[in-house]
């Protein structure tokens, strides 16, 4: 089969691989039908992320077909249209009972793209198929469900839910690219009184817009707003999401939010970002941080099939499985693209 391969620092093939097989009773094969690209991705490109060997096929975000099952395998058969999910779970570790996917260490979490091979090819062995998959309705396309397997569980898990956002809360999203516009989808589920969108691309402030934004700022006049008083009594925002992993821009979330209030800090940092204690503590600022759980995307699944959440919208380039470096170039270019999220159909 072919793939998208990792040879280091800069440098990504795409060509064959031997086919995946399966290594445990709880494996699946799933032939990619629909398949993307995330930042993360990127990170490993720049060799953020020292743990990926040489030759690891890339991604783990997917939509496909089961073609074949271990025999311990018992929730999903051969046939099944299913998503999978960017987070692997064995379901029985201590982590796992307590649906903190992302941690589990009985051989889960992270791992596909990662650590073992990835979606980014024609067909991809998947651990622990029947806490990894999920089937999908008729009435969800691939391209719809896509957004599903990260970037929509990552913005509501690790943004909104870590950030504790509530009715009535003014909340500002540092970052307007893909998880950011799923965080401000997602933000307006628990009625906050004003979502303020901050980027300093003027495409990305406009799709911040028709994602639910009320406010639209570069870098430069969120922080002019944060000194003439953002949120309620000019205090500042009650939460601020960071859905960048730049130093300059976590920094940024803790002068937005007030005092009391929350930075939850979703983007992927491949660098060190300064934590200035000397002004925080003082302001009884609450920071979280986190690695996806996916624990919530039953209950997004049921929200998608229900029209309840965007998703397609957030596709900007599509491209078949064989363009795969093509849709590298683009998403790795935003700024002269104006990629949001690429996606790849099998054809």
């Amino acid at each position: 089969m072919k793939a998208l391969t990792f040879h280091g620092p800069g440098r990504r093939v795409w060509g064959e691989v031997p086919d995946p097989v399966l290594a445990d009773p709880e494996d699946a094969i799933v032939r990619v039908d629909a398949v993307t690209i995330c930042g993360t991705d990127l990170h490993i490109l720049k060799g953020d992320v020292p743990e990926v060997a040489e030759g690891r096929v890339l991604g783990h975000e997917a939509v496909g077909t089961v073609v074949a099952t271990g025999r311990g395998v018992r929730t999903v058969a051969a046939g099944d249209r299913v998503l999978v999910s960017c987070i692997s779970a064995c379901g029985r570790c201590a982590s796992c009972r307590q649906t903190a996917y992302g941690q589990c260490t009985g051989g889960g979490g992270w791992i596909l793209g990662h650590l073992v091979d990835g979606t980014q090819a024609e067909y991809v062995r998947t651990p622990f198929a029947d806490t990894s998959l999920h089937r999908l309705p008729p009435e969800v396309t691939d391209e719809a469900a896509l957004m599903l397997a990260d970037i929509l569980p990552t913005s509501f898990e690790v943004g909104v839910r870590n950030g504790r956002v509530g009715p009535g809360d003014t909340v500002v999203v540092v970052g307007a690219g893909p998880i950011g516009l799923a965080t401000i989808a997602t933000a307006r589920l628990y009625s906050p009184a004003r979502i303020v969108a901050v980027d300093p691309a003027e495409s990305r402030l406009k799709a911040a817009g028709q994602a639910g934004a009320d406010s639209l700022l570069t870098p430069g006049e969120a922080d002019r707003a944060a000194a003439d008083g953002l949120g309620r009594e000019g205090r500042g925002a009650d939460v601020a999401i960071e859905a960048v992993g730049l130093p300059e821009t976590f920094e940024q979330c803790t002068r937005l939010v007030r005092p009391g209030g929350r930075v939850a800090n979703v983007g992927v940092h491949g660098r060190p970002a300064t934590l200035h204690l000397e002004d925080l503590w003082i302001r009884n600022i609450t920071i979280t941080t986190g690695l996806v759980d996916t624990s919530s995307t039953p209950l997004l699944l049921d929200m998608l099939a229900a029209g309840r959440l965007p998703s397609g919208d957030l596709i900007t380039h599509r491209f078949g499985l064989d363009e795969m470096q093509e849709g590298y170039d683009v998403f790795a270019d935003p700024a002269r693209t104006g990629a949001l999220k690429v996606a790849f159909f099998r054809t």
